[in-house]
């Protein structure tokens, strides 16, 4: 059985969204609470722009840009470049895989 279409954008929708719930918590973490179970969702506010920015084909270096600016402006953290390089970089592999 084939999926239709807009069957196929709204899985990859859906596991993309996973995916960057996934790495925001667990990779690039700029609080700490990867290991707080009741913090899982801790960056689910980020995920739908993260996903836009990945859907919309922007490349490493915005999506580290995006993730630095998430913790700086709405967080008021600073030194989180390392964590957003990583993060970032774990995403381009995830949209790759997800889109293939």
């Amino acid at each position: 059985m084939n999926r239709a279409p807009q069957a196929l954008v709204d899985t990859d929708q859906r596991a993309l969204a996973q995916a960057v719930g996934e790495v925001l918590h667990y990779l690039w973490d700029p609080i700490g609470v990867a290991g707080v179970p009741q913090a899982r969702d801790e960056y689910d506010s980020y995920v739908p722009e993260i996903c836009t920015l990945l859907w919309q084909g922007a490349d490493q270096a915005t999506v580290a840009t995006a993730l630095r600016e998430i913790a700086r402006q709405r967080m008021g953290l600073h030194g989180t470049d390392v964590l957003a390089e990583q993060a970032a970089r774990r995403l381009m592999v995830w949209r790759e895989v997800i889109t293939r």
